[in-house]
């Protein structure tokens, strides 16, 4: 019962070094003879704290490689097959309700991040932008697209709270796997794209200046620009199927 107590101790005191970002994610745990040294316990006892925030999906183990804070989000990934995605792509206008999530979620991930971002976090954030925009006018558009999930999610990640970047990446799932969200047009029209490369500076920098309120209003515009813009493009591409049908009956 004494070794139950002291790993359910080390459970909760390596949970807590996690959601508080004193292990990021992705970060491999040290070595088992130095991590028991650390908590002063024995090494039976830390193996079963591991193993439960194992099971918890908290941490992962590689064979051979160590024990690793989880990166990735385990069972919460949305399958194609997910009656959500079928949803999603028979009633597009679904998109809608995630950006309403988005817009509650985000901005408050925004101001988190910019209070607890890390130096690290903050380069990653940097990288996440360069790489965004460097992908504007590839082929495929989409590609852009996952470049701006990633960025985004790297400003959630920065928040170093695990539930919201678990929920998030669900959203984005959602939104990359539905096939008529008509995301990619987002990149492909100029009078979207330059805007929506301003507003993702703006926000990245915000965090990195470590102002919570800039990076919460900043966050907050942004979607209410991308909400405005895909609402736009669903208008247009309504009055071109529209005319399309009007011309098909004439020439009838």
């Amino acid at each position: 019962m004494k070794k139950l107590r002291i790993a359910e101790q080390i459970t909760e005191q390596l949970e807590q070094m996690i959601t508080s970002g004193h292990f990021t994610l992705g970060e491999r745990l040290p070595a088992e003879r130095a991590l028991a040294e650390q908590f002063g316990v024995s090494r039976p006892s830390l193996r079963e704290a591991i193993q439960t925030l194992i099971s918890r999906g908290l941490l992962v183990s590689k064979p051979g490689g160590g024990t690793f804070v989880q990166s990735e989000t385990p069972h919460a990934s949305v399958p194609c097959s997910s009656p959500l995605i079928e949803l999603f792509r028979e009633n597009p206008e679904y998109r809608f309700d995630v950006l309403e999530i988005r817009h509650a979620l985000e901005g408050n991930a925004a101001w988190y991040a910019a209070l607890r971002a890390t130096d690290d976090d903050k380069a990653n954030i940097r990288d996440c932008f360069e790489r965004m925009i460097q992908r504007h006018g590839n082929a495929d558009p989409m590609d852009e697209a996952r470049a701006d999930a990633d960025f985004h999610l790297a400003i959630v990640e920065a928040s170093h709270n695990l539930v919201l970047l678990h929920v998030m990446k669900n959203l984005f799932e959602l939104l990359q796997n539905s096939i008529s969200h008509n995301l990619d047009k987002l990149y492909t029209i100029p009078r979207v794209f330059d805007p929506l490369k301003n507003q993702h500076r703006e926000l990245m920098e915000a965090v990195l200046a470590s102002n919570p309120e800039r990076a919460r209003t900043a966050a907050q515009e942004h979607l209410a620009f991308v909400e405005d813009s895909l609402k736009s493009i669903d208008a247009d591409e309504a009055r071109k199927v529209r005319s399309l049908r009007h011309l098909t009956l004439l020439g009838r």
